[in-house]
């Protein structure tokens, strides 16, 4: 089984699951987790995804074997596997975390890169080496410049040197770090604070986060008002806020 999923309480946990390979991406893993990311997005309850990869690594790039035997007429085909994997990642309606460990390199990074957020292990090594195979860094690549800002991706992808996970930190790539001891506690503690928002607000978020990062400031404002308004279409923002309210008015008279 290329990939594993586990879904528990609204959480869909995906596992990348090539170890021997520290992951590598090739065909037959991307298709499997393409399907497995379609297959969540219909889920019931869904509420939020977190992404990680069994063994050593996350993922350590696109697996060298299959790249080495492309040819103009298939690499097309191959590259966007990888963006429709990305792509489908940014586009489910829940929250996406990445657990991140050992190596990201390549195409993994640009798979954690389409993820909302990221949680690392203070040991892991981000990495975007493609100049140094011959080839660019492509399709996600391009959210690197909205994550880290246009010189430090221009450094990532032109030197293809590693970054560590505490450069990774500073830079804005990854949100937060923790030992690999408590990687998994740290990573259920934001899961918690996801759950417990409103799932609609939750899903208007993100799909703001993402015209954020595509539309023209302008655009991107008004579609915010709209959304903002549409929010109140059901009940939900009145009820949690007279909760707050109530809650705040117990603590004082306390």
């Amino acid at each position: 089984m290329k990939v594993e999923v586990k879904v528990e309480g609204g959480v869909a946990r995906i596992f990348l699951n090539r170890p021997e390979k520290s992951n590598a991406l090739n065909s037959a893993l991307l298709e499997a987790l393409l399907a497995r990311l379609k297959e969540i997005e219909a889920s019931p309850g869904l509420r939020v995804v977190v992404l990680a990869g069994n063994g050593k690594s996350f993922c350590g790039g696109a697996d060298i074997n299959e790249l080495s035997k492309l040819k103009k007429t298939t690499a097309k085909s191959y590259i966007e596997k990888i963006h429709a994997c990305c792509d489908a990642i940014r586009h489910l309606p829940v929250p996406v975390v990445a657990r991140l460990h050992g190596a990201v390199v390549g195409a993994g990074l640009e798979i954690a890169a389409s993820c909302d957020l990221r949680i690392a292990e203070e040991g892991t090594a981000f990495a975007m080496p493609e100049v140094l195979l011959g080839i660019p860094s492509v399709v996600e690549a391009a959210l690197l410049p909205r994550l880290i800002g246009a010189g430090r991706a221009a450094w990532l992808v032109l030197t293809g040197e590693p970054i560590g996970a505490k450069t990774a930190l500073d830079w804005g790539l990854v949100q937060e770090l923790a030992p690999l001891a408590a990687l998994d506690e740290r990573v259920g503690a934001l899961l918690e604070r996801l759950v417990a928002a409103d799932p609609a607000a939750l899903a208007a978020q993100k799909t703001l986060l993402r015209l954020w990062q595509e539309a023209p400031l302008d655009e991107a404002v008004a579609a915010s008002i709209g959304v903002f308004a549409a929010a109140y279409g059901s009940d939900a923002p009145n009820k949690r806020m007279r909760a707050t309210i109530s809650r705040g008015k117990g603590e004082k008279s306390n």
